[in-house]
């Protein structure tokens, strides 16, 4: 769930959809009482200190977590954790590794030991510095719950990592790793050394600090002695809403200032009215369809083209994201500077499919469900859709609506066909977690030695354009015969009070860091 974009192509890939999608900038509004929806918005103006911000954030109550190095199944804790704990690294605006607990990185030539150097300010709010021990012990305590949290630092080698100083630590990878810093981002959380019990507020060296926090509120409040740049909110109330429409409902009734993650309707909605106004995070959202390999009938390559060609994508996207999307092509991080832009479109080809599923045996037509839920708004939405679209090639797609709360634990990564979500993870790390042999969460089964000997050269390669040419070859290879359908990318969308200003806009956990967005009086 590591989520950002690569440092080379974002601006000129944001640009490009600018001028051809007409998508804007996505900053916030400074026309406080204005309608905002669907212009450009600003960060304008000077930043005034003050006020508490109430964000309504995706998460649900029932898989609340307190443990930073698990699963983060829930935005709501990834946001809480990312603005108690420091980490090493963060994605910067324009998608570069930037920077945090960590001020510099340099690796050895074989691309292997990577020596980051910590800053010597950071304290933990008891006033103890920050030791590179204590980030030593938190990265390992990360690599040792590989089963939580998806094997998030599965490529670095935690045994025979060290830390020779107090500020110093040598990072060992399992093979060769251009792309370190860039795994490093944003959720390194760092814990005091030794920390295990994290039933109570444990201390952090974050920008807040807890006040108070249940397993639906959390009360945080601005850390005075942090190291960073002077956060301007006295206090941030978080809220775990699983519902979609009651985040953006909370903001429209004025119940919260802010709400994540809410439908296009919701947006269309808040265009006529001057008590909101939307932040777009531009591509970064993506359902796609997931079909294990290793499970019937997904595991004839027949079937699986003809799952694609069933697809009329942009009957999907005008219905799902309502003119907030575009269509896609079955890369799964299309919005990936590796992504190869050569390859040609997949359209709907119903006569196609079904000779192919004839071929596969199928031709008196088969029978799968479809496995859905509301976390996202249009989840449900694009699998009804998608299994009416099926229906013309011979196939009985049951749709199965599962429960937002239990989805990302029962559902994902191990029912054979089912609607996923992407919320900006970049290849590489989509790699790492789910389509190498070895992945600790492969949700497709895609097992290909060509693949993992492609991307092993790749993540050996230091020339940044060389290394990007490597990845966009193996997802060639993906495209033609991997489990997925992605029919498009929806714009992230989420609603703001008009006097909220600094909202990050960027893919990912990027939007997770909000120590610097301030409230107009």
């Amino acid at each position: 769930m590591h989520q950002h974009p690569s440092p080379r192509s974002p601006l000129s890939r944001r640009s490009a959809l600018t001028a051809l999608a007409a998508v804007g900038a996505l900053l916030l509004s400074a026309c406080s009482g204005t309608p905002a929806a669907d212009t450009p918005a600003s960060r304008t103006g000077a930043p005034v200190d003050g006020g508490t911000l109430r964000y309504a954030v995706a998460g649900s109550p029932a898989t609340a977590s307190d443990d930073p190095h698990g699963g983060l199944g829930n935005e709501s804790d990834v946001l809480r954790f990312a603005l108690t704990y420091d980490v090493l690294t963060v994605p910067g605006e324009d998608g570069r590794t930037r920077p945090r607990l960590a001020t510099s990185w340099t690796p050895n030539e074989a691309m292997d030991r990577w020596t980051l150097t910590l800053r010597e300010d950071a304290r933990f709010t008891d006033g103890t510095p920050v030791r590179a021990a204590d980030v030593l012990y938190s990265l390992r305590r990360i690599g040792g719950k590989a089963a939580e949290n998806y094997g998030r630092l599965a490529d670095f080698d935690m045994r025979k990592s060290t830390a020779p100083d107090e500020h110093t630590v040598v990072l060992a990878t399992r093979a060769p790793m251009a792309d370190a810093p860039r795994a490093l981002e944003s959720v390194t959380f760092v814990v005091p050394e030794g920390t295990e019990d994290f039933s109570r507020p444990v201390t952090g060296s974050g920008p807040y600090r807890v006040e108070r926090t249940g397993a639906q509120t959390t009360v945080l409040t601005r850390n005075d002695t942090w190291w960073g740049k002077r956060p301007h909110l006295d206090r941030i109330e978080i809220q775990a809403v699983a519902d979609p429409q009651a985040r953006a409902g909370a903001v429209a009734s004025g119940q919260a200032d802010v709400a994540g993650s809410v439908s296009p309707a919701a947006v269309k909605s808040a265009g006529s009215s001057a008590r909101t106004q939307v932040v777009r995070r531009d591509g970064v959202t993506e359902y796609p369809f997931v079909m294990r390999l290793d499970t019937e009938p997904f595991d004839d390559p027949r079937v699986r083209e003809a799952f694609r060609l069933a697809a009329d994508r942009e009957a999907l996207v005008d219905t799902v994201f309502l003119g907030y999307g575009e269509v896609a092509n079955d890369l799964p991080t299309p919005y990936d500077p590796s992504a190869p832009e050569d390859l040609p479109q997949r359209t709907r080809d119903v006569k196609k499919a079904r000779k192919l599923l004839a071929e596969a045996g199928h031709a008196d037509g088969l029978s799968v469900t479809l496995h859905t839920t509301t976390s996202y708004p249009g989840m449900d939405t694009a699998a009804t859709l998608y299994a009416q679209q099926l229906s013309d090639i011979g196939v009985d797609a049951e749709v199965k609506v599962e429960p937002a709360d239990t989805y990302w634990t029962a559902v994902y990564a191990k029912k054979a066909f089912y609607t996923g979500y992407y919320g900006g993870i970049s290849f590489p790390d989509l790699v790492r977690v789910g389509l190498l042999s070895d992945s600790p969460t492969n949700e497709t089964a895609w097992r290909s030695k060509s693949f993992d000997d492609g991307f092993a050269r790749a993540m050996s390669t230091a020339d940044e354009a060389r290394r990007e040419e490597l990845l966009s070859g193996i997802q060639r290879e993906l495209w033609e015969d991997g489990g997925y359908v992605v029919w498009g990318t929806g714009d992230g969308l989420d609603l703001a009070a008009p006097g909220v200003r600094g909202l990050p806009d960027g893919p990912g956990f990027q939007r997770m860091f909000i120590d610097q967005v301030w409230m107009a009086k």
